[in-house]
């Protein structure tokens, strides 16, 4: 966070620039809770976006199908039609009765029964097939008129959540450009640290895939030692692992073991993409658009939509965390893909970029809320 970077900013003895930073570090504290609020708005954007797709499916396969019933509609009331002209034109030696007593023998009769009774089965079928038809034409027609109308809500809706996000993007220039003369240092001391930060995380990816692919018994102790001997910042540090913690996760059957480790690799390779909200290219991500795009490289669709991402995979307690699970935070305000090492990539907020962070980091600790395990 880059309030807490202004506690490393030295202190003067001027009263007014002392003044100054506190009220950098007040505004740095504001534009952080924007931020925060800017992300649940962003993913119900997104929620909206995921439900009018659906809407739009659902008519497109409802008109296909009303299509259809139409056409069926036509064809059994014509062959009703045509039924009823042979019916009322044949000649009275062709009717049914005529035809039964008229048979010259037994087996004339029970044949002549049996196919009246066939005749009579046709137009019975033919009649249900009328109705069904008709039942199907309304039931279509109904479902596009209450489609319609929620597509027509949940575009005011979209919209509205558009107005507000453009709201809060509007304040949070506001309070950027009130303390710009900070912000440069800051700025500069937040790129020098996440450099840090993306290098670690390089490292140690990269000795683990060392580690994996040499021979055991010669290899893997010494590359343990590697990863061991790497240096980790304090603001990436895993989170520590203690009795009560262990205690307090869910005590259900552990989650099979993860087939996507392989997404950290494509992830990585959008360090510093810029956020945008709505975005899910590599011209840039929100955090929902981001997990989906990584996890599409891999042959894997899921929706552009935390909530949606939510109801994925299978649940994982924060002690199994294996790469490439999802991590959610803040109310399923936001998301990211777990890298291993108690870290994850993910596209933090308007303003930022696709970067690595701790697990441990006080806001993504205060408000984590669980972890899925994509299958």
């Amino acid at each position: 966070m880059l309030a807490a970077l202004l506690v490393a900013v030295p202190a003067f003895a001027d009263p007014s620039i002392r003044s100054k930073e506190a009220e950098a570090q007040r505004v740095l504290g504001d534009i952080n809770a924007l931020d925060a609020n800017l992300e649940r708005a962003v993913e119900q954007y997104n929620s909206a976006n995921v439900r009018l797709d659906l809407i739009r499916k659902a008519q497109r396969q409802n008109a296909f199908e009303l299509r259809i019933a139409k056409r069926n509609l036509v064809r059994s009331r014509a062959a009703i039609a045509q039924r009823l002209v042979t019916l009322y034109t044949t000649d009275n030696s062709n009717s049914t009765l005529e035809v039964i007593l008229g048979s010259k023998s037994l087996d004339d009769v029970v044949t002549s029964i049996d196919n009246a009774d066939r005749v009579a089965s046709l137009d019975s079928r033919v009649v249900q097939e009328v109705e069904t038809f008709k039942g199907a034409v309304k039931r279509h027609e109904r479902a596009l008129a209450e489609a319609k109308v929620l597509q027509v809500r949940v575009v005011a809706e979209r919209a509205s959540q558009r107005r507000s996000i453009e709201g809060k993007l509007a304040e949070r220039r506001r309070l950027l450009s009130s303390i710009e003369s900070e912000l440069a240092q800051l700025r500069a001391a937040e790129r020098a640290r996440q450099a840090r930060i993306e290098a670690q995380a390089r490292a140690r990816l990269a000795a683990e895939a060392r580690a994996a692919v040499a021979p055991q018994h010669q290899d893997a102790p010494a590359a343990a030692a590697d990863v061991a001997a790497e240096p980790v910042a304090a603001d990436a540090a895993p989170v520590a692992e203690s009795e009560e913690a262990a205690a307090a996760e869910p005590t259900s059957s552990a989650a099979p073991p993860s087939r996507y480790g392989g997404v950290v690799g494509v992830a990585m390779q959008y360090l510093g993409v810029p956020y945008r909200w709505g975005g899910a290219d590599p011209s840039g991500f929100d955090c929902s658009g981001f997990i989906m795009y990584v996890y599409a490289q891999v042959g894997v669709s899921l929706p552009h939509y935390t909530g949606a991402q939510w109801g994925m995979g299978v649940a994982v307690s924060q002690s199994d965390l294996q790469s490439g699970d999802l991590v959610f935070f803040n109310g399923l305000g936001h998301a990211g893909i777990y890298i291993g090492g108690g870290q994850f990539v993910h596209a933090p907020h308007t303003g930022d970029v696709v970067k690595v962070s701790g697990m441990g980091d006080s806001w993504y600790a205060s408000t984590y809320m669980g972890a899925r395990r994509i299958l």
